[in-house]
């Protein structure tokens, strides 16, 4: 099993990191795939310490759309940045989470463009996939992409929340598809029919712990041992074994980010 999304290293996980990581080992996880986001240092730093205390997880770093607004003067500053940092973690192995948040706008939406752009060249001079972060931002976003020809290095969706046809035009441009907590959810109807048409070898499960945990641990706080409802959910919907579901996120795991 794999947890393809989690943040291990933020401040939600310091007291009882050991605890976390040893589910994480007894639910069957041998990778867990952690975002660093480039512009908090604290994070940064704990993540090198989740990496000695835990040897199998793997990195992605890079800014997220809510921090875009702290390079609105520089937009490559953002790239300049996640690329030192990626340098300073052997375990990097993506750019990410970068993307377009509309939702909450907490940073002006040319500079949020701006920034996208510039990581997503940084992911192509390095050779190295993306994960993408895309809220109410679906137009702007597959535009980006096209633009930019993300495709050469291809990626994730991470915590994807869309519809049959979004899930069409991800798979259409070369992305990989990861699927949370949410799909669990009774009323998430839309999305389980996405978890249905997701070809096998472009499905991704993960938890985005510490939030969205799935039922039936809706409303505490995620983490990575999680990871094993989503896929016995999505087994469920797809009329497979949760092992199969798991087995199959693994390989595809380890084709696009060669952990």
């Amino acid at each position: 099993m794999v947890d393809s999304h989690c943040h291990l290293a933020g401040p939600e996980f310091v007291d009882d990191l050991d605890a976390v990581i040893e589910r994480a080992r007894a639910a069957g996880l041998v990778h867990a795939f952690i975002i660093l986001a480039s512009d908090d240092e604290p994070e940064l730093q704990q993540g090198r310490t989740v990496a000695a205390q835990w040897p199998d997880v793997r990195f992605s770093i890079g800014v997220h759309p809510h921090a875009a607004g702290t390079f609105s003067d520089d937009p490559a500053g953002a790239a300049r940045k996640a690329d030192t940092d990626i340098s300073a973690q052997p375990l990097a192995r993506a750019v990410g989470e970068i993307g377009l948040d509309y939702h909450y706008d907490f940073s002006p939406r040319d500079v949020q463009q701006a920034v996208f752009r510039e990581q997503i060249r940084l992911a192509r001079r390095r050779r190295l996939p993306i994960v993408i972060h895309t809220r109410e931002a679906e137009d702007d976003t597959f535009r980006i992409l096209e633009e930019e020809s993300a495709g050469d290095v291809g990626g994730v969706f991470h915590c994807f929340t869309g519809d049959r046809a979004m899930a069409k035009r991800a798979l259409d441009a070369g992305f990989h598809v990861s699927l949370a907590g949410i799909v669990t959810f009774p009323k998430a109807l839309e999305l389980q029919e996405v978890a249905k048409i997701v070809p096998i070898e472009r499905l991704l499960v993960e938890t985005d712990s510490p939030f969205l945990a799935p039922v039936p641990y809706r409303g505490s706080r995620n983490e990575p041992a999680h990871v094993v409802r989503v896929a016995e959910a999505i087994a469920t919907l797809r009329g497979t074994t949760p092992e199969a579901i798991a087995g199959a996120a693994v390989d595809n795991f380890r084709r696009l980010f060669n952990p």
